[in-house]
């Protein structure tokens, strides 16, 4: 358990709204980010082969000269090794469709004989396209695979000769040249480096004007959502920043493929420092991202939401930029999505939306947002139920007593109790204080003994008294307070505040400090 992390917690209560806010939020974010990335791989593919044996365009005519299914690779090594182009050409072909096979394409032993250097010489053969065509392709397939096996193609020089056929007037070749450099990008931050450090980001932007076919743009924007991606450490920003302009166009696209990596790209981009993610408001794209969260193409919503959870953990007006583009709408139309990743994502967003302003908990409730939020604490699974009940933990801090009795009368407090019994100490820290909040402010409204019979009521105070048995001391101290000042028996003070119950709802005289019209 990382120290800060429970001093994290302590502090919450005290200070989260005015100081905390986005440090917790932020820690929140790396913590849900690790949580995720199993799951975002499976999302975006890191590398991509290509099988795309159906369509050979710029190769000869002859191919079918040297077929994979007869010839050993002992005769394509020695075609590449000839000095004669046509059968360079035919072996390189070869080559390239026995790495292209749908199982167990033998990219080692095509590295023990030594293709690799073979390929990146070919690739600076600007008189034969063919053969700069065939030699890519067959890089791309090596560098599909594991680290080792990228790491052999980047050894060899491929980098900057990949980077140089971007330029290529073949756009076969440059298409292909994009496909090689996203599947090195993909192994990690430093190949992504290797591949931005030779000016890669530039000419692919270049690449992108409206007359490029759909195939070749899907490539393009998923090797640069691969520029942009891994975060230890980050991309340069002053370099994946020149994407925005490019990305923010990217968003008006109707293609689904080009749709979700420029998401994915966004996501990556926006996962940093408010710095960061004001770059990412200030380049447009709010609006369309925001509009994209009504997408029921799961591989678009999914980087959506992402980059709209990282937006709202930024600065208020970072926030607000989100509420103001209508976010909370579609926020509570995902609580009830029926993929339960997007569920939590959502109510992890929220929760960074609710550790904002009184103002911005003001816009949560206004659109309806407490109902769903409530269900998830109810009904969700463990993980989305977490993020919920942060959700509610985080308004009780820095909401008004107004907002916290409305979050009472929704029914918030069966749900929140039951999660008492969580395996998840963590979890159960968070109700504690979310508890804790509500209480104090009841107390400030003389309205403390009625929440307390309430918290009783649905079981509360026997799970209360259950946590004072709890290993973790920060558990039982929070519980043992709890009972202490809000549950052990003593006279009833201030009687002059008792509520007088009317249709079975609470009414009270709110002092001169509180709002008027509030009632439990």
């Amino acid at each position: 358990m990382p120290a800060p992390e429970i001093e994290g917690h302590q502090g919450r209560k005290a200070n989260f709204k005015f100081n905390s806010k986005h440090e917790e939020a932020r820690r929140r974010r790396n913590e849900v980010s690790v949580e995720l990335r199993k799951a975002r791989k499976d999302e975006q593919l890191l590398k991509r082969r290509n099988l795309n044996i159906g369509q050979e365009p710029q190769s000869p005519t002859n191919e079918t000269t040297l077929s994979p299914l007869s010839t050993s690779i002992d005769e394509i090594v020695a075609g590449m090794n000839s000095s004669d182009q046509t059968i360079q050409l035919q072996a390189t072909q070869a080559c390239r469709k026995m790495l292209s096979k749908e199982k167990n394409p033998p990219i080692d032993n095509m590295i023990e004989r030594g293709i690799v250097p073979r390929c990146v010489e070919f690739l600076d053969y600007h008189h034969n396209p063919p053969l700069q065509f065939e030699a890519a392709w067959a890089l791309t397939n090596v560098a599909s695979g594991t680290s080792e096996q990228t790491n052999v193609v980047v050894k060899h020089g491929a980098i900057p000769k990949l980077v140089a056929l971007l330029k290529s007037a073949s756009p076969n070749v440059a298409e292909q040249a994009v496909w090689a450099l996203g599947n090195i990008a993909g192994d990690g931050p430093m190949a992504r480096d290797l591949v931005l450090g030779h000016d890669a980001m530039p000419l692919l932007l270049e690449l992108i004007k409206p007359d490029t076919p759909v195939t070749f743009t899907r490539n393009i924007v998923w090797t640069l959502s691969n520029l942009c991606r891994n975060k230890n450490p980050p991309p340069p920003f002053e370099i994946v920043r020149s994407a925005l302009p490019v990305l923010n166009r990217l968003l008006s696209n109707t293609d689904k493929d080009i749709l979700s990596d420029a998401c994915w790209a966004l996501s990556y981009l926006t996962d940093g420092s408010n710095g960061k993610i004001q770059a990412v408001v200030e380049s447009g794209v709010i609006p369309k991202l925001v509009d994209l969260l009504a997408s029921s193409e799961v591989t678009i919503l999914t980087p959506a939401l992402r980059a709209v959870g990282n937006i709202v953990t930024g600065n208020d007006m970072q926030t607000d930029a989100i509420i103001s583009a209508g976010g909370l709408q579609h926020l509570g139309v995902l609580l009830q999505h029926h993929r339960i990743n997007i569920v939590k994502e959502t109510a992890w967003a929220i929760s960074n939306i609710t550790a904002g302003n009184m103002d911005q908990i003001q816009h949560v409730i206004n659109a309806g947002l407490l109902p769903p939020l409530i269900n998830v604490l109810q009904n969700g699974d463990f993980k989305s139920q977490k993020e919920a009940a942060w959700a509610v933990t985080n308004l009780t801090s820095g909401g008004s007593i107004q907002q916290l009795a409305q979050l009472v009368q929704l029914g918030v407090l069966v749900p929140f109790c039951n999660l008492l019994d969580a395996k998840d100490y963590k979890t159960v820290v968070v109700v504690l204080d979310g508890l804790t909040n509500i209480l104090n402010a009841a107390e400030k409204m003389g309205e403390v003994e009625r929440v307390a019979i309430m918290i009783e009521e649905v079981g509360g105070l026997d799970k209360l008294e259950a946590l004072q048995q709890h290993d973790v001391e920060q558990v039982y101290q929070k519980a043992a307070a709890m009972i202490d000042t809000f549950f052990s028996d003593g006279d009833a003070e201030e009687s002059t505040l008792t509520p007088a119950a009317a249709d079975g709802q609470l009414e009270f005289k709110p002092t001169e400090a509180t709002q008027k019209g509030f009632s439990f």
